[in-house]
């Protein structure tokens, strides 16, 4: 079946998606009423547990000296080695069997599910929700609470060093992920690193040395580099069709390597601003709730996306690419609906 007709039967088969509209109002216009769209992110909006979500021009940090730089010797030791590994684990490859370099390709992308459908964005059934905390222990990025915590943090503070206490009870109520963060380190050893070394090295006689360096410290190297890519290059490179007064920006490259990114719409399951073809979180998650493990989802309706791309919006929302607004060969994709589920920013 084609990738369109497979999508459209998934989207339909959708019991319990959630779908979240711009509330009508009206205006005054020529002495008469006229009836709009209320934008995104407006006191109408959507719940009012997110209305420190709502963008603000007014708002400035309290001026002062930046904080200090602290350097944390250990990570910086421990992430020079384990790269230093991974350019080790480059030079192998010709070296490596065919099995082992598709070894680390799975794992990787397992491992990418555990953060982008796992640690942000998870409303599953037991089974699913078990896989996805095994997949985010193999990523090695903290825990599910630890990320979720931050991140819900990183959601209602962008790019501000404002911090808050935030409500963690729903995390704290969750068995499964209290009981990951409790065995995290044994955990985190034996499925990022014991696993997938022993893996190559008994069941098809790869070398020891290869199991080490390519399917282990290459493949994790490259996991950290793409989720880094996220804090780092989609702020700098890509163009802003939804809200151009903050620097995070679209870049296909970075959703491509992360499987799946997005910030405009927190509130909205879609784990990217594209389609299936570059975002293999939202289909990953499209077939779960297709099949009934996922469950409760969110997406932000196509009108109040288009409201919100018309008032915060750049202007280069049909034309835009990976590095600017024009000249680029990629293109963004209009609309999004994509139904997924919401852990980490609720």
């Amino acid at each position: 079946m084609p990738a369109h007709l497979l999508q459209d039967h998934i989207s339909s088969s959708y019991t319990t998606t959630t779908t979240i509209t711009a509330p009508p109002s009206r205006v005054p216009q020529n002495g008469g009423d006229k009836l709009e769209t209320t934008p995104l992110y407006l006191e109408e909006d959507i719940r009012p547990d997110i209305k420190d979500d709502i963008y603000n021009p007014t708002y400035k940090d309290k001026e002062g000296p930046s904080p200090k730089v602290e350097y944390v010797w250990r990570n910086i030791i421990l992430m020079s080695l384990l790269h230093l590994g991974a350019l080790n684990g480059i030079t192998l490859i010709p070296t490596c069997n065919l099995y082992t370099w598709l070894w680390g390709v799975f794992y990787y992308f397992i491992s990418a599910l555990g953060i982008t459908a796992g640690a942000h964005r998870l409303w599953t059934r037991l089974p699913l929700w078990l896989f996805l905390v095994i997949a985010n222990t193999m990523a090695f990025q903290n825990d599910v609470y630890e990320w979720a915590r931050d991140h819900r943090a990183h959601h209602k503070f962008s790019e501000t060093h404002k911090g808050s206490a935030l409500d963690l009870s729903d995390l704290e109520a969750e068995k499964l992920v209290m009981f990951q963060r409790r065995y995290y380190k044994p955990g985190l050893l034996l499925m990022c690193f014991i696993l997938p070394t022993l893996v190559p090295w008994c069941f098809w006689g790869e070398t020891f040395q290869n199991s080490v360096f390519v399917a282990t410290f290459l493949r994790y190297a490259v996991v950290l580099n793409a989720t880094w890519l996220v804090n780092s290059a989609a702020h700098l490179f890509g163009y802003r069709p939804y809200d151009k007064n903050i620097s995070l920006r679209e870049n296909i490259l970075v959703s491509l390597g992360a499987v799946g990114e997005s910030h405009s719409f927190p509130y909205d399951c879609s784990a990217s601003e594209y389609r299936w073809h570059i975002n293999f979180t939202t289909f990953f998650i499209d077939c779960m709730a297709a099949l009934g493990l996922a469950y409760d989802q969110k997406k932000v309706s196509k009108a109040a996306i288009l409201a919100r791309i018309k008032r915060t919006g750049e202007g280069n929302y049909k034309s835009g690419g990976v590095w600017g607004p024009s000249g680029s060969f990629f293109k963004s994709q209009p609309g999004r609906g994509f139904n997924v589920c919401l852990l980490s920013t609720e």
